[in-house]
């Protein structure tokens, strides 16, 4: 016979153990969600903006951050675009870092892709992305956020932290540095302009 409460009714198994906060069992169960769906996109994201084979620690701190800061969000279904956003800023700041540091080392980057990367992108999208790493940050991003994960400019604005007018700036000169770099590399001058480029979702 199952134990009852004095109540005289059977103990819910969904009900949290005494002492536990019922909000910290919905944080975890919708950062399991979160994870299961947005964790490869996010690594895609990290390695096309630069983060090589650090892409699956980016993307780890990424979920760390937002675990310790999930009370402060302003809705639980902010939580993709605040991962987003931290992923930019560390990838942003993972390139800080590296620059500093060839700069005083005086050491050139290893012109081989990490194997990490090399899986992430097929092969015919390489030439693509060699031209995109070439491009300042912002524009990089902008041209990832917009092209690669199809964010509007509000959402691009808000995961870079800038105005959608800096946006649009940023895609305009990105997409004409880029067009040039294509031109550069296949020798016949051709331009990545005139649709979404080969690395976008709709490849």
């Amino acid at each position: 016979m199952r134990d009852t409460d004095p109540a005289g009714t059977d103990p819910d198994p969904a009900d949290p153990a005494p002492g536990v906060d019922l909000r910290d069992v919905e944080r975890e169960a919708a950062m399991i969600r979160l994870f299961d769906g947005q964790h490869a996109r996010l690594v895609r994201l990290a390695v096309l903006l630069g983060a090589d084979q650090d892409a699956e620690d980016v993307v780890a701190e990424a979920f760390c951050v937002l675990h310790s800061r999930w009370y402060g969000l302003r809705a639980p279904q902010a939580a993709a675009a605040y991962l987003r956003s931290v992923v930019c800023n560390l990838v942003r700041l993972r390139i800080r870092r590296l620059q500093v540091s060839r700069r005083h080392a005086d050491v050139r980057p290893d012109p081989v892709a990490s194997a990490e990367s090399t899986a992430m992108l097929h092969e015919d999208r390489r030439q693509v992305v060699d031209a995109l790493e070439g491009l300042p940050t912002r524009q990089r991003e902008a041209l990832v956020l917009r092209y690669w994960l199809d964010l509007r400019e509000r959402e691009i604005a808000d995961a870079m932290g800038i105005s959608t007018g800096a946006v649009k700036s940023h895609i305009s000169r990105g997409m004409q540095a880029l067009s040039r770099a294509m031109g550069t590399r296949s020798g016949n001058g051709g331009s990545a302009g005139g649709g979404s480029p080969c690395w976008s979702s709709r490849y």
